[in-house]
């Protein structure tokens, strides 16, 4: 099966800073667009500034995954189209939230809170991610440890819920740690933050780190899952009364 994986990047820092530009020249969402399509997958680019930021119906129908980095923008997403994003998470399709992307307003509904606050250093620093679940798909093919040279650090306390599932922990070599990679599941939909991808280092080049993101592709497609309905129900057996109820005249009835 080639899953159909759509990349949303705000775009903005590539274009409005050089140094940025140079690293990722075809933008953030290029980059990840690419190491994703040489996995087999297939893949389409959606930014910001497009109209709909790229995210039309037609778009968002022919999705089985949205990877989404956001950081400088959050407040300029429309809210209509966060709740169009949302009822098709509901819906199935996936989810998985990168780096800044946790205060982005798709991850706040995820977590019913507008908070997401955290610690964060941005000194180049040593991280070291560990995996904290090795039986979880995400992990498939990694090592124990993957050393990120330089990055951006986040610390706890992490404001969120407590996830469904936990994969990464993080230590940084200022000495905080982080919460780096969590699955939600909300109705059909399956949901990741993955913290490493801040816009000014390599990490997004590092092959361990396009595993996790391809494997979390994997792991997050829509499932041909039943379909539930919801609502009055009609006995799917025959109910045989065991005595009277008092004040009960039309059972099943409200």
């Amino acid at each position: 099966m080639k899953f159909k994986v759509t990349v949303w990047n705000e775009n903005l820092h590539e274009v409005e800073n050089k140094e940025i530009g140079k690293l990722f020249p075809k933008g953030i969402h290029g980059c990840i667009a690419e190491f994703l399509d040489k996995a087999g997958m297939l893949t389409h680019t959606a930014t910001l500034r497009e109209p709909e930021h790229g995210l039309s119906d037609e778009v968002l129908n022919n999705t089985d995954v949205l990877i989404w980095w956001g950081h400088i923008a959050h407040p300029e997403v429309d809210d209509k189209i966060v709740e169009k994003v949302y009822k098709r998470i509901l819906n199935g399709m996936g989810l998985i939230v990168l780096h800044s992307a946790h205060a982005s307003k798709i991850f706040s509904k995820i977590c019913g809170t507008d908070t997401g606050t955290l610690k964060w250093r941005e000194d180049g620093e040593k991280e070291i991610l560990w995996v904290v679940n090795p039986s979880h798909p995400i992990v498939d093919g990694l090592p124990e440890k993957i050393i990120i040279p330089q990055e951006e650090m986040y610390g706890e306390y992490f404001d969120i819920p407590a996830p469904d599932e936990l994969v990464f922990i993080s230590w940084f070599e200022g000495g905080e740690v982080f919460r780096s990679g969590i699955c939600y599941h909300r109705n059909k939909g399956k949901i990741f933050y993955f913290r490493p991808g801040h816009e000014s280092f390599n990490a997004f080049k590092m092959p361990e780190i396009q595993q996790v993101i391809i494997n979390a592709v994997k792991w997050a497609a829509p499932i041909s899952s039943p379909e539930f309905s919801h609502g009055f129900a009609d006995p799917i057996m025959k109910i045989t009364p065991s005595g009277d109820f008092p004040g009960v005249t039309n059972r099943g009835e409200s």
